[in-house]
């Protein structure tokens, strides 16, 4: 087959395309801008195109055109595949095409997707069970973050409630139709399609809804909205409830009860140990018995940018994490703290999504960096203009974080003096964010730490 892909230096469009090519495919691409670490690895294969759109390149050879969210409607690449009357889909609709075949897995949810979908891959891979995959971030020992074969009987698709393409509204999870799923939590996110709570929860109640007949659901009892929708659930047959399993700290190292004893694990913090316990009923469900599951995760040490741990010694630990809506920010701040309560713990947010920055939400984050010994919060009010969001000042994030000591930065270059000025003695620093602090390189930074 040809497939084209617009807008194919996206994070899970270039992997798709890296992945098609890999199959065997034909693949060519479009893109106005691509950045790393997508450019480089569709260099690596031959994959990389010319920055622009070129709807000349549009023929009626190309069999699918796969559309991006990054395109815009008018894109002339995309007007042009319309009037040609090309096949166009977006990528999860692709995936379940794909996959119409296999036993779709499914893992859904506002934050853990990536963290769970990669810990049932390691589980899995170590134990040299091979399954299709789609994963929101690159995991360690694995070259690209989808993988798709004819003969594998599952497929392992992370589940995300954001939009599906230009010209396709629906959440992207309700296109799986799952056959196995877990949903670890409903934090309310994405204001900017979900302008209410009520919207927001409503997708979560259609993805139930989209599940094969007889299918199987997993879902974290904590979250007393999730419970209440799973227990309304009719399409599942099979429910199966998870918590946080009895746990114990010392010396900073995180020990979960199993039958067989105390397992030491490389990960920490009570959200990661939820994500843990849904991991373990999928892959349960997945062939792998849990003294099978217990041996594998023991070895487990995170998805990219999950408390990723980036540098350690006496005087100072630093962790960088994905984290950015209000539940997440409290969550891994409280775990970094509880793993190290004799540290001083800095932590540092970007708030970066549409969500964040806009003031309807903002109180959403009321106390969540509480557990920070010190707490800074950095904004780009260029990034609040491109958004096209009301203004936001100092005054804003203080009222909002409840918190009168919270430092807050505006400036790339401030923020940077700052971190680098700062004398760390027995320190944690927690770096929050899904950017970059406005150009901010922290393996850089790391690296600077051991001089």
């Amino acid at each position: 087959m040809h497939i084209h892909f617009i807008a194919i230096g996206g994070s899970a469009m270039h992997s798709l395309a890296i992945a098609l090519h890999q199959k065997g495919e034909t693949i060519t691409g479009s893109d106005d801008q691509i950045f790393e670490p997508s450019r480089s690895k569709l260099q690596a294969v031959g994959l990389l195109p010319q920055d622009g759109w070129f709807p000349d390149k549009i023929t009626s050879e190309i069999d699918v055109v796969i559309l991006g969210m990054h395109a815009k409607p008018d894109n002339p690449e995309l007007l042009k595949a319309k009037d040609l009357g090309l096949s166009i889909m977006s990528y999860p609709e692709f995936l379940f095409e794909h996959s119409k075949q296999k036993t779709r897995v499914v893992i859904g949810g506002s934050h853990g997707k990536t963290t769970i979908t990669a810990m049932i891959l390691h589980v899995l891979h170590y134990h040299n069970k091979e399954v299709d995959y789609m994963l929101g971030a690159q995991l360690d020992g694995f070259e690209n973050a989808v993988h798709l074969t004819q003969e594998n009987d599952f497929i392992l698709l992370e589940g995300d409630e954001y939009l599906s393409s230009p010209i396709d509204l629906r959440p992207k999870f309700h296109l799986y139709q799952p056959n196995i799923a877990l949903l670890s939590g409903i934090a309310w996110d994405h204001i900017n399609v979900f302008p209410t709570f009520e919207d927001y929860v409503k997708q979560f109640e259609v993805f139930l809804e989209t599940m094969t007949n007889g299918s199987t659901l997993v879902y974290n009892e904590s979250d007393h909205v999730l419970a209440d929708l799973a227990k309304n659930a009719t399409k599942p047959t099979r429910k199966h409830a998870y918590s946080i399993p009895n746990y114990s700290i010392e010396d900073g190292e995180t020990f979960i009860e199993t039958p067989e004893g105390d397992l030491p694990l490389e990960i920490f913090g009570e959200h990661n140990l939820e994500n843990l316990a849904g991991a373990k009923w999928i892959c349960q469900h997945m062939g792998i018995d849990e003294d099978d599951f217990y041996e594998a995760i023991a070895s487990f040490k995170g998805a990219s940018k999950r408390l990723e741990l980036l540098f350690k010694n006496d005087k100072i630990v630093l962790y960088k994490d994905y984290a950015h809506s209000p539940s997440k920010v409290k969550a891994t701040t409280n775990a970094v703290k509880k793993q190290y309560p004799n540290r001083h713990l800095i932590a540092c947010l970007e708030l970066h999504t549409y969500s964040s920055l806009n003031q309807d939400f903002l109180t959403e984050y009321n106390h969540a960096l509480d557990q920070a010994d010190e707490a800074i919060v950095f904004y780009s009010p260029k990034a609040v203009e491109i958004k096209q969001l009301e203004t936001l000042g100092k005054k804003d994030i203080l009222e909002a974080f409840n918190r009168e000591d919270l430092q807050v930065f505006t400036s790339p270059k401030n923020f940077k003096a700052f971190l680098d000025l700062k004398e760390f003695k027995h320190d944690v620093l927690l770096m929050m964010s899904s950017g970059n602090y406005g150009g901010l390189d922290l393996n850089q930074f790391a690296s600077q730490l051991e001089d």
